[in-house]
């Protein structure tokens, strides 16, 4: 076996305190595709953009062709022959492709004596030189914007070989992809081997890990599970490394004997590749869970139910009865309310106060009409506030306080406060624990159960799997934009879940 190209030993990484990377292990042969995987949050993608010099390590050892070497920033790593393609591209698509590729790097021309000027021919003669490398029928001139995802992909990666990259980190990168430009990235792929380039690949398709990998490494909680060869390794061994969490402590609340009637059924929703043919039904005093992987469709099934993006087909049925829902007023209107994973931006006003941001969704019932103008009557919105402050437990000093000074778990109570006060009785939570503590969730836990004890109809989407399965009575799954299974409570298991989660169309599983 050939030395190293990277050797990673010992890496440790802490956010706010938060330990995100511990003892990590990781190694790169010249010529090898190296799968890393595990659950979202197992700390990958962590460990490649400290690879990729956007993070700082707080100990441990990189190691680049024996020899050990700081990475402090992404101008280092690309000094040192490490490129990485992000999964959202980084690119301007107001500039040509080879103008992406060298910008800040152009080559320069003198001018008489109006000084020096960017030398376009020799910039596109080197990208086209690189594209030749890659076999990639493209013209250097063609501005960004007019190209498919696919090939701004390879622009993105023929930046990096642009640096004589030795070691190229891809992260997702057929997420956007059809099969046959995933076949034409693989062909790449196995030409940059041919030259030695080592790939590390970061992916849930096990499929295609099977066609592309040499040997995966699975993390795991921030840890390194185990390195292993990828041909003599299964699926179902892979996915057990992922999940091997003990799920002793797991209590999930049983459905009720008889539950409720169906308050929401959704038909043969469609919108691009982010959502195929999603149908689904939920019932009252249910929590539905939705499960996948990164980019699966499930955040884009809530928004468009929601009315926040538009769909292309599909019905939605209220209560037996089928509404438009063009805009999430029309949702609201329906009893219809949405807990957006990124709450700060999109569920909150932090600047104001926690009475306020309580009564943001009901405001009308709040005004008083007098004879020139509308006026809110805060004695109302403080009464109001104040019993769900008591009924759901908000630790704060006072109504007044902002809520950007309250910990993540109040602010998300006050995000369900919020919507309790409008009366919705189907309530979707996206990540409803992200960025809270271990205490916090618990509460958001018993919370959810007693809105579900109390008959509200509750869809729980989340990527933490032991959340899930905590949670839900029922578990969808989804895969790149399809439903691929249901399980119930009794039935569902991490395995179970991981498998339906990686089962692409037209895939098997080995």
């Amino acid at each position: 076996m050939s030395a190293p190209l990277v050797s990673i030993r010992h890496l440790g990484k802490a956010f706010a305190g938060v330990q995100a990377l511990q003892d990590v292990h990781f190694e790169l042969l010249p010529g090898e595709v190296h799968a890393l995987m595990g659950e979202n949050g197992a700390g990958k993608s962590t460990l490649m953009k400290i690879l990729a010099g956007i993070y700082a390590k707080d100990g441990g050892e990189l190691v680049l062709d024996g020899r050990a070497v700081e990475v402090t920033s992404p101008r280092a790593a690309q000094a040192l022959g490490i490129g990485i393609v992000h999964q959202e591209l980084n690119l301007m698509n107001h500039l040509s492709a080879a103008q992406n590729i060298f910008i800040g790097r152009e080559p320069l021309k003198r001018l008489g004596g109006f000084g020096l000027l960017v030398d376009e021919d020799t910039l596109n003669a080197q990208a086209a030189a690189i594209f030749a490398r890659l076999n990639l029928q493209l013209d250097p001139r063609t501005p960004v914007g007019e190209l498919t995802v696919a090939k701004q992909q390879l622009v993105e990666i023929a930046k990096a070989l642009s640096f004589d990259s030795r070691v190229l980190i891809m992260d997702e990168p057929t997420a956007a992809l059809n099969n046959a430009e995933v076949a034409d990235l693989f062909r790449i792929i196995r030409q940059l081997k041919e030259h030695g380039v080592g790939v590390v690949y970061i992916s849930h398709k096990m499929d295609e890990l099977k066609q592309i990998a040499d040997r995966v490494t699975v993390m795991r909680d921030g840890r390194t599970i185990a390195t292993a060869p990828m041909a003599s390794t299964s699926v179902e061994q892979i996915i057990a490394m992922m999940v091997g969490r003990s799920l002793a402590d797991v209590a999930r609340e049983p459905l009720p004997a008889h539950p409720g009637e169906v308050v929401l059924e959704v038909r043969g929703l469609q919108r691009g590749h982010a959502i195929r043919d999603v149908g689904f039904t939920l019932r009252r005093g249910e929590i539905l869970g939705f499960a996948g992987l990164m980019g699966a469709g499930r955040t884009e099934v809530a928004r468009a139910v929601f009315g926040a993006d538009p769909l292309e087909a599909g019905e939605i049925r209220v209560r037996g009865e089928v509404v438009t829902i063009r805009a999430p007023q029309d949702a609201v209107r329906h009893g219809i309310g949405y807990l957006s994973e990124d709450r700060k931006h999109f569920g909150l006003a932090t600047g104001l106060d926690v009475a306020t941001n309580i009564a943001l969704a009901s405001m009308k019932r709040f005004m008083r009409s007098l004879r020139w103008a509308g006026v809110i009557d805060d004695g109302a919105i403080a009464r109001e506030a104040q019993q769900y402050v008591g009924r759901l437990a908000i630790k704060t000093p006072s109504l007044t306080q902002p809520v950007r000074l309250l910990s993540g778990g109040n602010q998300q109570k006050i995000v369900i406060a919020k919507w309790l006060l409008r009366n919705c009785d189907i309530l979707f939570f996206d990540e409803p624990t992200r960025g809270i503590d271990v205490g916090a969730k618990a509460e958001i836990y018993k919370l959810l159960n007693a809105l579900a004890a109390d008959g509200k109809a509750i869809v729980v989407i989340s990527s933490e799997l032991p959340e899930v399965l905590r949670l839900a009575h029922r578990v969808l799954v989804m895969c790149e934009g399809r439903i691929t299974g249901e399980l119930s409570g009794a039935e569902a298991t991490q395995e179970s879940i991981m498998q339906l989660a990686t089962r692409r169309e037209g895939a098997a599983l080995h």
